[in-house]
This record gives structure tokens, C-alpha cells and sequence, in this order.
């Protein structure tokens, strides 16, 4: 029997090795709140959860109910004994390991099991597991809510796609935030066999929230008792999974529990459909919560209260199924061998600095997931037919249309390319400014360039949208950086979105429009991760937002660009003092000893005059930063590391009539770093300028068929550049 938690009393397990007799709570628990495939109605009682006394009709459902409950029982009660029989008979080798230890857990996970079912019987079998069918789809459901359980997902799908050999549907309970960095994962991940369904918690909420609950998880944490409504009327089976675990096997091994007991769980499920799990549990939860007041681990004490009412609802599992990592778990007694173990589960929340015996071990078992590359799980399912993916097969279709004996293949296959891509990889918090004049700085980056964030972030208090070109454990490392940056850390609105690593070449575009996508204010300021904007440019550039009606006007105000060869710079407060260090040689307009096409025409012997903003044409090879408002077109793709990648965009600009106008105090200043990668390339590689050349002339051509008479100035220009 399951002691339930009563105030301060502790819950204790006594047929497994660990808290575990909900460990399988919902293989096919859910199953039990439909009739006849449609979910059941709440009764009066139900809809006034809140109140803890029953109202007369309210009493006379419950008895009714403990009726029902206690003729199934009474009827389980005969099914047990003869499948005790039948195990009786059982070969010794298949026998189980049945030892009885007991668990002091307190309870401090995210509802403390992984759950797959309530399922029948008192004992299990460790032998031999039957196999589940090559191609059985597996359905998995995760609740997360939230930036930190979306990363924590990561893991965890990543360990079920390393050892799964099944097609799976994973049904993901999740608010707005977790389903939009999720929904983009999935979509770019394009792992063959896998779908994914989203189901918004934030609806579930007033199905739960009249339960006081002092769970670290928060309301999240009880969303699990209402799986019975959420999921669809069609669903007969799923493994329900908290975030913080690590799969050590093929979860096809936990499906196969299943197969295993089929001739007794039909027969539960059929009674379970008739006993209205939805008005159970509310009936148990407050009965119970007259005496807890309030739960502490969340929905597990609403279980464990069901359980103990109802132990025959349970099918025990052996506790290498759910090896707790807390401090008051014995965990060391559910394996003997490396080889026993199934499922990691850090329910605590010290997570990977919990006390353990063999911690190191089981954190260097999550950390090889953690920092698995990701791109090495679209593995396909060979023999199994998939549903049709449009987006794969569109990708499939340009990619056949690639010549491969072309010299320049591989910088046109990258434009096609489609990297996976964790949004909001950090905690991110914007409110919308009043005026509707906000400004969001955007830029992009690599492991190389991280050393500038801190700077940026003080001279720029506004909000910022970073794209970061990373591996899986570049992305880790980044993580622990930011972590313990005490800057970093107090900026909520700087969003960071991690990019990840794919193919030879720095796909520069590519990050500006990821960083670009997700701007969330009305204008961006389109800059490089090398700049310092000068104090005070945020502001600044709001009022220049209103000054120059940015809202009804196509404009692109260019914010001159200056640079110094010193690593130690003391930074201009003012446009004097810049001026100062420019006449000084301290400063330079930028790139003017290598590229002075690039930034000549912002004419900066007019800025160091100018009180007022100034009008300046277009011309070759023009590429300045510019604030624009966030519907401008897109960077192209095309361009992939060093060379034209900003020469296009702005070219695009003008294509549209855009008009560029120079602030006229303003101004950014580039700190000096060894060369790029791709800058090395394309000095020493002649095939990469060769094929650089040739994109170029492909976006001319491009742009005369998109724009028309208007673009022959881009291909007169060139031919006089």
C-alpha cells in the first residue's frame, strides 16, 4: 500500500525499490474518462471544485461512485489471483526481482514519476520483453511551460531519439511561449517519424488552479490530472514523461508493458471508462485537501491519494524505470549494473548537484545528451512508411535541382539548408513601449564573438535580438557564460536565439532573419556584434523615430560607423570628443584603409558638421547600418560568409524606394578581433571568389526580374565599380 501525505507525513513505497508504484500511473489512465469515446460531463459537484463540503446531489455522485469503484475492485481482486497463479507457473529465469526496500522521499520532482499508465497487478516481470510491432507508433505527453522546461525537453527527447527504433507522436501540453520555441525546434529539426501535437495549458488552467499547491513547478505541475480531457477522444494509450529525464534504453521497452498485461488491461480499461476518472480525482482531491490544505508535490499527491483508495488501479514497475536522483532516495538499490538501468529522473531541484553515490555517472550520462549533436538523430526508420511532409519534400525537390558537378554546389545548397533552431534559448521578459517608437538592436554571432555581449548590453539598454551560430555543446558552454555573467544575467529583454551548426560555411543571412524574425518592437537597428553603439544611441534613435515619421515613411536612417585598432579604447561620451579622436588617429571611419566604397557614400565630412539628419543616394557596394522598421524585406540567403551579405540587402532597400537618411549624432565604433574564418577563405581560396562573383550576378539578374527597368543601375554600377 501507498501511504498518502497528510501534512507533514511522508510517503513510503512498499513493494519497490523507490517512490514507484505511480512510476507507470498512466499508461492507460486516461483511458478511464471517456464513455464510449466521448469525454464525460462534469457533475454539479465538479463545478464548484472550490468548495470543500458536498452539496446533496454532489454526496449522493460520490456514493454512486465509491459503489462502482468497489465492484470493479472486488472483481480485479479475482483477475489478480489468477494472474498470481499464472506467474506462479512462470519459468524461474523470467521471474522478477521482487525485493522490498523502502523510500524516505519527501518528493521534490516535477511530480516526482514518470508515469506511463494505471495498469494492473501487484508484481512485474524483468525478464524478456515483448516486442512491440517494427513500425507501432509510440505516443509520448510531456506538460512544459516555460524557457527553462523548454531547454530541459531538449534533453530529454534527445535521449528518447538516440535509442528509439519506432515512429512517435509526442502530444506536448505547453503555454504560448514553450509551444513557439518547440513548434520552431520540431519544424527545423525534421527528425524522420516523429510528429508532434501542441495543447495549450493556459485553457487547463481554471481546471486546476482551485488547488492550493506549494509545488516549485506551480499550477504546471497539476496539469497532469486533466490528460484525460486533453488529449484526443481516439488516444488509447501514451507515456506520460516529466522534463527532467534521461532515457538510458529504447522507450519501445516501456510501450511493450502494454502487450505485456493486454489480457488484463482490456478488461480495466472497459471498467475504468465507467468509473469517470475526472470525477474521481476531484472527489479525492478534496476530500483530501480538507486535511493537507494544500499539495507539495504537486498532482502526485492527488494520485497518491487516488492510489490508495484504489490500489488495484496500479500496475507496479521495477524501479530502474524511474531512478530518482534526490538526496533522500536510495537509488543505488534499483540497479546492480550499468545495463539495469532505463530511466535517469533528477527530481530535485539541484538537478545535477544532487548527492548521490554514482552522481558523476549519471550526470555525464545526461551531459552526453545535453551536448549530442542533434543533427545525427534525422536518422530514418527504414521499413516504415511516414506521413508526407511538404516542407521535407519541397527541401528534397530544390536540392534535386542542384547541379552536384557545379564548382560552386555547396554555397548553392546552403541557401536551402534548414538548421535546426532553439528560440529564446534564455528567459525573456519585454513590455511594449507606450509611444510605439521601441527600438531592438539585431546582430549575430559565434562562439568567437561572445567576449562582446557584456559590452554591448552596457551601452545598449534597450532591447536586443542576438542570433547565435552554435554546436549542441557550444550552446551548453554559452549557457554556463551567461549564467554566470551578473550582467547578462539582469537583462530579461535580451532574446537569444541559438542557431545550430550545419554545413561548412557562416550562414550570415540566415542569422540576421532568425534574429530579425523575432524582433517584438516596431523598429530594429540592424547591427553587427563587432559594434559599440555610443551611449545613449537608444534613446536617441526613438526620438529620431518620431522626428523622421519612420511609421508612415520608408526610410533607413544610417548610423555612421567608425572603428580603432586599439583592444583598449576609451569610449567617446559625445560627437566632439569622437571628432577629437578621429583628428588624433585614435579613430577611423570605418574600414576606410581596406573597403571605402563600403561606407563612403554616408559622406562623413558632412556628419562632423551636421546638426541636422541628411539625405544620401545609393551607390555600389553601399553598406551601411541602418534603423528601419521591422517589415523591411529579408536578408538573402544566398550570401554565406564573407562578401556581399549587407551589399545585397541594402541594394533591396533601394529597390524599394527605400530612403536612406544619416543621423547626424549618432555613430558606432568597431572593436578590433582576429580575422574571421570566412574572411581567411576568401583572401586565400580562389574558388570562393570565383563562386562569390557568380552569386552576385545571379542577385543582379534576380533583381532586374523582380524590380525591372528600375535595377539596371545595379548592373551599370557594377560594370563602373
Amino acid at each position: 500500500m501507498l501511504g498518502i501525505c497528510r501534512g507533514r507525513r511522508k510517503f513510503l513505497a512498499a513493494s519497490l525499490t523507490l517512490l514507484c508504484i505511480p512510476a507507470i500511473t498512466w499508461l492507460y489512465l486516461f483511458a478511464g474518462s471517456f464513455e464510449d469515446g466521448k469525454p464525460v460531463s462534469l457533475s454539479p459537484l465538479e463545478s464548484q471544485p472550490h468548495s470543500p463540503r458536498y452539496s446533496a446531489p454532489g454526496q449522493r455522485e460520490r456514493e454512486s461512485l465509491e459503489v462502482r469503484v468497489r465492484e470493479v475492485e472486488e472483481e480485479n481482486r479475482a483477475l489478480r489471483r489468477q494472474l498470481s497463479l499464472a506467474q506462479g507457473r512462470a519459468p524461474a529465469h523470467r521471474r522478477g526481482n521482487h525485493s522490498k526496500t523502502y523510500s524516505m522521499e519527501e518528493g521534490t520532482g516535477d511530480s516526482e514519476n514518470l508515469r506511463a499508465g494505471i495498469v494492473a497487478g501487484n508484481s512485474s516481470e524483468c525478464g524478456q520483453q515483448p516486442v512491440v510491432e517494427k513500425c507501432e507508433t509510440i505516443h509520448v505527453a510531456i506538460v512544459c511551460a516555460g524557457y527553462n522546461a523548454s531547454r530541459d525537453v531538449v534533453t530529454l527527447v534527445k535521449s528518447v531519439l538516440f535509442h528509439r527504433r519506432n515512429p512517435l507522436h509526442f502530444h506536448l501540453i505547453a503555454d504560448s511561449i514553450a509551444e513557439q520555441i518547440l513548434a520552431t525546434l520540431f519544424q527545423t529539426w525534421m527528425v524522420p517519424a516523429v510528429r508532434v501535437d501542441f495543447y495549450n495549458a493556459d485553457e487547463l488552467k481554471s481546471e486546476v488552479s482551485w488547488i492550493p499547491n506549494k509545488h516549485y513547478s506551480g499550477i504546471y505541475g497539476l496539469m497532469k490530472l486533466v490528460l484525460t480531457k486533453t488529449l484526443p477522444a481516439n488516444l488509447e494509450r501514451v507515456i506520460v514523461l516529466d522534463t527532467d529525464i534521461t532515457f538510458a534504453t529504447d522507450i519501445a521497452e516501456l510501450w511493450a508493458v502494454f502487450h505485456k498485461f493486454k489480457g488484463v488491461i482490456l478488461l480495466l480499461l472497459d471498467k475504468l471508462r465507467k468509473m469517470k476518472w475526472e470525477q474521481m480525482w476531484r472527489l479525492t482531491a478534496e476530500r483530501e485537501l480538507m486535511g493537507m490544505l494544500s499539495t507539495s508535490l504537486a498532482d502526485q499527491d492527488i494520485f497518491n491519494a487516488v492510489i490508495k483508495q484504489n490500489p488495484f488501479l496500479v500496475y507496479q514497475l521495477p524501479c530502474f524505470w524511474n531512478v530518482q536522483l534526490s538526496d533522500h532516495t536510495r537509488s543505488e538499490q534499483c540497479y546492480r549494473d550499468v545495463s539495469d538501468l532505463k530511466v535517469i529522473h533528477w527530481n530535485s531541484p539541484k538537478k545535477l548537484r544532487v548527492k548521490n553515490k554514482h552522481v558523476e555517472f549519471f550526470r555525464n550520462l545526461y551531459l552526453t545528451f545535453l551536448e549530442y549533436d542533434g543533427n545525427l538523430l534525422r536518422r530514418e526508420l527504414f521499413g516504415c512508411p511516414s506521413e508526407a511532409d511538404v516542407n521535407s519534400e519541397n527541401l528534397q525537390k530544390q536540392l534535386s535541382e542542384l547541379d552536384e558537378d557545379d564548382l560552386c554546389y555547396e554555397f548553392r545548397r546552403e541557401r536551402f539548408t534548414v538548421h535546426r533552431t532553439h528560440l529564446y534559448f534564455l528567459h525573456y521578459e519585454y513590455e511594449p513601449a507606450a509611444d510605439n517608437t521601441d527600438v531592438t538592436l539585431v546582430a549575430q554571432l559565434s562562439m568567437d564573438r561572445l567576449q562582446m555581449l557584456e559590452a554591448i548590453c552596457k551601452h545598449w539598454e534597450g532591447p536586443i535580438s542576438l542570433a547565435l551560430y552554435l554546436s549542441d555543446a557550444e550552446a551548453q558552454q554559452f549557457l554556463r557564460y551567461a549564467q554566470g555573467s551578473e550582467v547578462l544575467m539582469s537583462r530579461h529583454n535580451v532574446a537569444y536565439h541559438i542557431v545550430y551548426k550545419e554545413g561548412q560555411f557562416y550562414p550570415v543571412n540566415l542569422l540576421r532573419n532568425v534574429a530579425m524574425k523575432h524582433v517584438g518592437t516596431p523598429y530594429m537597428f540592424l547591427s553587427d556584434i563587432d559594434f559599440l553603439p555610443m551611449y545613449g544611441l537608444y534613446e536617441y534613435l526613438r526620438k529620431s523615430v518620431i522626428q523622421l515619421d519612420l511609421a508612415n515613411t520608408k526610410k533607413a536612417m544610417i548610423v555612421p560607423a567608425f572603428e580603432t585598432l586599439r583592444y583598449r579604447l576609451s569610449f567617446p561620451k559625445s560627437k566632439a570628443e569622437l571628432l577629437s579622436m578621429l583628428d588624433m588617429g585614435t579613430l577611423f571611419t570605418f574600414r576606410y584603409h581596406v573597403w571605402t566604397k563600403g561606407h563612403a557614400p554616408t559622406n562623413f565630412a558632412k556628419w562632423r558638421t551636421a546638426t541636422t539628419p541628411y539625405r544620401v543616394e545609393w551607390e555600389a557596394d553601399f553598406e551601411p547600418y541602418v534603423v528601419v522598421r521591422r517589415d523591411c524585406p529579408e536578408y538573402d540567403r544566398r550570401f554565406v560568409g564573407f562578401g556581399w551579405n549587407k551589399v545585397a540587402h541594402i541594394m533591396e532597400l533601394d529597390a524599394q524606394e527605400y530612403e536612406f537618411t544619416v543621423l547626424p549624432n549618432a555613430y558606432m565604433i568597431h572593436m578590433p578581433h582576429a580575422p574571421s574564418f570566412d574572411i581567411t577563405k576568401f583572401r586565400s581560396n580562389k574558388q570562393y571568389r570565383v563562386c562569390l562573383k557568380t552569386l552576385k550576378e545571379e542577385f543582379q539578374q534576380d533583381m532586374s526580374r523582380r524590380y525591372g527597368f528600375a535595377a539596371l543601375k545595379y548592373l551599370t554600377a557594377e560594370n563602373n565599380s
